[in-house]
């Protein structure tokens, strides 16, 4: 009947998940951290695609934390179970999945709701 393939995402939420692995959420970083040195961190656990600090626009400096991209879930999360809770640099790390950015207020309005029939 149906030719569902083997291993083919079920539904587009799932290929999106596929497609673009686990987001990894990184808090409590040393302001010291360089990028360098937490890629070759989680590159313990797997295939590292992306790491990113969130810094400060005006100084540059780290705002102490940041986010990896692991393309694999499973490397994501024993890099989670590995490092949550883990010190470095004198602080302990807050490591669990990232959450999807949720849209901030301000900066620009939406325009209001004029829709409807206007006949």
């Amino acid at each position: 009947m149906g030719n569902k393939q083997d291993g083919a995402p079920q539904n587009v939420a799932e290929a999106q998940q596929k497609e673009t692995g686990l987001r990894i959420y990184l808090g409590n970083l040393p302001y010291e951290s360089a990028e360098e040195d937490l890629e070759e961190t989680f590159r313990q656990y797997g295939q590292v695609e992306s790491v990113t600090i969130i810094r400060d626009r005006d100084t540059g400096r780290s705002k102490g934390f940041g986010f990896v991209e692991m393309p694999e879930n499973g490397e994501a999360q024993s890099a989670i179970d590995a490092m949550n809770g883990k010190e470095m640099g004198g602080r302990t790390l807050t490591v669990n999945e990232a959450r999807p950015r949720e849209e901030r207020g301000g900066g620009g309005g939406g325009g209001g709701g004029s829709g409807g029939y206007r006949g």
